[in-house]
C-alpha cells in the first residue's frame, strides 16, 4: 500500500513535562486536539536523525484511548521516517516486556502507553513514556529535551490513511513517502514468557506449584487486579507452572480495570489482602496496571514489605540460575527505600548504590556492569535481566526461595531478621493535594533542615528521642556517566540511623502528591509491630514538616 505523509500545524501545550516516568495526564487532557499528536512528535523530534530508519516498541497496559493511541503513534512514526514498528496485540504489553522486546530485538527504543498505577477509565489517567536502546526510562536529558521542544511546537507529520488491525497478530507492510515502513502485529506474552524461562528453573517451579514435588499444590492468590499481566499470570502460573485454577484471579485486562485501582499495597489490593488473611494461601502477590510493581504477603496475609524483599532476593540470589550463570554484581535501592539491602551487600562484599527515585537511575550502572539488583520501595523490584521493575519476575524470584529453603514467607522474613536486624518502614501518600501549598511546604522545610543549627538538634516523642545527624535535599553524582540531580528529596538523618524523608511524588496525572517514609533499623528487636515502633518518627516528621498545616490533611490516603 502506498502512502503519503501530512504536515499538520499545531501550537503547544503546556504542562507536556514527563515526570519521574513519563507524561500522566487525565484521559480528558490527552483526547484533546493535537495534544497526543504534539507529544509523539517531540519524542520522535527529541531523538534527532537517528529516529530516521529505526525500529522501535509500541505497546501498553490496555488502559482507556490505550487502543486510539497506538494508532495515533503508528501514523506519526510512518510520516517521520521510523522503519519498523513492533506492536503487541490490541495494544497490549506489560512495561517489563516492552524492556525485554528492545533488548532482544536490539530496537532504538519503544513508546510505552501507560499510566502504571494510577486508575483507568474514561474519567482517570493515561500516560506516554519513551525508553531508550538498553530497554530503560529516558534520562534526563532526553526527557527535558522533550519538554523543552513542546514549549514551541508548531507542526507535526502525520500519515491519516494509515490503517492497521492490532488485534491480528501479524506484518503489515506500506510504502510512506517512498520508503517501507512496517507494523509487525505480535503475541503480546512470547517472548517475555521465553526470556523467564532463561532466568529461573521453570522444571524445579512446575514441580513445586503444582505439588509434584510436595504432594500437595501451592496455595497462592496471584490477582492482576484486571491490568496488563492478566495475560502473562495465565501462561506462566497456569500453563507452565502447573497452578490450579483458582490459584490467578482478575486476569483479563479491562479498559478501566473493571473499577479496580491497579496499585499493589494494602491499600487499593485490600481484595487481596482480606483474601489471604481469611484463606488458606501460602502466598499472595498483585501487580499494578502495567506489570512492573509487585507485592508479596505470606500465609495470613503477612506482608513483605518492598525494602525487606529486594534484601531477601539479595541475600538469596545464588538459587535463581541466572546469577549463578552471570555473576552477583552490586546492589542498589532509591534514596527513600529501607536500607536493609544495604547490610546484605555490606556481608556479600558487593558495591550498594543509593540513587533518586526513578528506575532511569538504575540503568547506568547496570550497563556499566555493576549492578545486578535494584529496587524502590514504592512496590518495585528488579534485575539486569531488563532495564525495568519487573513484577511478574519478582514473585517468580519469591517463589524460587520458597522452593529452595522449603520455609513460608514468614520464617523466611524471621530467619533474614535474624541474620541482618530489621529495618521498620513505612509510608505515607497524601494524595492530589493543592500544589502550591505543598512546595511551600518543602521549601519552608528545607530552610529549616538546612540551616546549619538544625544539626544535633533533638526531637521527643513517646518516650523516645532522636538526635539529628545529618539533613539535607539528597543529590546524585551517576558514578558512570557523572551527570547530576538535584533536590530529590528532603533527608533527616539520626543518630542511631533512623530516617524521615519528604518528597513531591512525580507520577501523579493532577495535584501534588506528599510522601513521607519512616524507617528505623532494630538490631535485636525485629518482631514488634511497625505502626507502633514508627509512631514517635512519625509524630517528629509531621511536627518537623508542619504537614497538616500546608495540606490541610489529617490523614493520609494510602499507608504502606
Amino acid at each position: 500500500m502506498t502512502l503519503k505523509s501530512a504536515t499538520v500545524q499545531t501550537t503547544p501545550y503546556e504542562g507536556q513535562k514527563p515526570g519521574t516516568s513519563g507524561l500522566r495526564k487525565k484521559v480528558k487532557v490527552f483526547t484533546q486536539k493535537n495534544y497526543t499528536e504534539n507529544f509523539v512528535q517531540c519524542i520522535l523530534d527529541a531523538n534527532g536523525s537517528a529516529i530516521s530508519g529505526s525500529l522501535l516498541v509500541v505497546g501498553g497496559d490496555g488502559r482507556y484511548y490505550c487502543k486510539e493511541a497506538v494508532e495515533i503513534i503508528a501514523r506519526i512514526c510512518a510520516a517521520n521516517g521510523v522503519a519498523k514498528l513492533l506492536v503487541g496485540q490490541n495494544g497490549i504489553l506489560s512495561t517489563p516486556a516492552v524492556s525485554s522486546l528492545i533488548r532482544h530485538n536490539k530496537a532504538y527504543g519503544g513508546i510505552i502507553l501507560t499510566a502504571s498505577h494510577n486508575p483507568g477509565g474514561p474519567d482517570n489517567d493515561f500516560g506516554i513514556k519513551f525508553n531508550c536502546s538498553n530497554g530503560g526510562p529516558a534520562p534526563d536529558g532526553v526527557t527535558d529535551k522533550i519538554f523543552q521542544l513542546s514549549t514551541a511546537i508548531k507542526e507535526y507529520k502525520i500519515v491519516e490513511d494509515l490503517k492497521i488491525d492490532i488485534s491480528k497478530i501479524g506484518t503489515n507492510c506500506y510504502e510512506v513517502d517512498g520508503k517501507p515502513f512496517v507494523v509487525e502485529v505480535i503475541d503480546s506474552v512470547e517472548n517475555y514468557v521465553n526470556h523467564m524461562k532463561e532466568i529461573f528453573d521453570f522444571g524445579k517451579l512446575h514441580d513445586f506449584v503444582s505439588g509434584k514435588k510436595t504432594g500437595t499444590p501451592l496455595k497462592a492468590r496471584i490477582d492482576s487486579m484486571n491490568g496488563v499481566t492478566g495475560s502473562y499470570v495465565r501462561e506462566i502460573f497456569l500453563n507452565c507452572l502447573g497452578a490450579t485454577p483458582d490459584s490467578v484471579v482478575h486476569t483479563t485486562p479491562l479498559e478501566d480495570f473493571g473499577g479496580l485501582h491497579p496499585d499493589p499495597n494494602l491499600t487499593y489490593a485490600k481484595d487481596l489482602v482480606d483474601t489471604v488473611a481469611k484463606g488458606d494461601y501460602d502466598i499472595g502477590a498483585a501487580f499494578d496496571g502495567d506489570g512492573d510493581r509487585n507485592m508479596i504477603i505470606g500465609r495470613n496475609a503477612f506482608f513483605v514489605t518492598p525494602s525487606d524483599s529486594l534484601a531477601v532476593i539479595a541475600h538469596y540470589l545464588e538459587c535463581i540460575p541466572y546469577f549463578r550463570k552471570n555473576g552477583i554484581q552490586g546492589f542498589a535501592r532509591s534514596m527513600p527505600t529501607a536500607s536493609a539491602v544495604d547490610l546484605v551487600g555490606q556481608k556479600l562484599g558487593k558495591e550498594v548504590f543509593e540513587v533518586p527515585t526513578g528506575w532511569k537511575y538504575f540503568g547506568n550502572l547496570m550497563d556499566a556492569g555493576r549492578l545486578c539488583l535494584c529496587g524502590e520501595e514504592s512496590f518495585g523490584t528488579g534485575s539486569n535481566h531488563i532495564r525495568e521493575k519487573d513484577g511478574v519476575w519478582a514473585v517468580l524470584a519469591w517463589l524460587s526461595i520458597m522452593e529452595h529453603t522449603g520455609k513460608s514467607i514468614e520464617d523466611i522474613l524471621k530467619n533474614h531478621w535474624s541474620i541482618y536486624g530489621r529495618n521498620y518502614f513505612t509510608r505515607y501518600d497524601y494524595e492530589e493535594c493543592e500544589l502550591e501549598p505543598c512546595n511551600q511546604m518543602i521549601s519552608t522545610m528545607e530552610k529549616t533542615i538546612t540551616d546549619p543549627a538544625f544539626k544535633g538538634r533533638e526531637f521527643s516523642s513517646l518516650g523516645k528521642t532522636y538526635k539529628v545527624k545529618v539533613a539535607d535535599n539528597f543529590g546524585y553524582t551517576d558514578p558512570v556517566d557523572k551527570s547530576v540531580a538535584s533536590k530529590q528529596g528532603l533527608r533527616v538523618v539520626f543518630e542511631d540511623g533512623s530516617r524521615i524523608v519528604m518528597r513531591l511524588s512525580g507520577t501523579g496525572s493532577s495535584g501534588a502528591t506528599v510522601r513521607m517514609y519512616i524507617d528505623s533499623y532494630e538490631k535485636d528487636n525485629v518482631l514488634g509491630k511497625a505502626s507502633e515502633m514508627l509512631k514517635p518518627l512519625i509524630n517528629i516528621a509531621l511536627e518537623i514538616s508542619d504537614l497538616q498545616k500546608f495540606t490541610g490533611r489529617t490523614a493520609p490516603t494510602v499507608i504502606t
